[in-house]
């Protein structure tokens, strides 16, 4: 009984390793992510409670591209003549 049975070391397979080690860090990426749009959306949310509170708009007037009036008459270019 002296006699030890000696298992065969499987050798490491680094390459299922490595895989293994990318998939993780690739969830890890994705749940940092994920959670930075969740904190952003939850100081907008609050951005806009304050606004609430204290009854303001978040625009006084509405915008516009072509503001009412008559346009301004631009100078031409000489390059732009030709």
């Amino acid at each position: 009984m002296t006699e030890q049975i000696q298992k065969p070391e499987e050798p490491l397979e680094i390459e299922q390793l490595g895989r293994v080690a990318v998939e993780v860090l690739h969830g890890i990426g994705i749940t940092l992510g994920l959670w930075l749009l969740w904190m952003l959306e939850v100081v907008r949310d609050a951005f806009f409670h304050l606004l609430d509170r204290v009854n303001l708009r978040p625009r006084i007037r509405r915008a516009s591209a072509f503001p009412p009036g008559r346009p301004r008459r631009h100078r031409t270019v000489e390059a732009r003549r030709q």
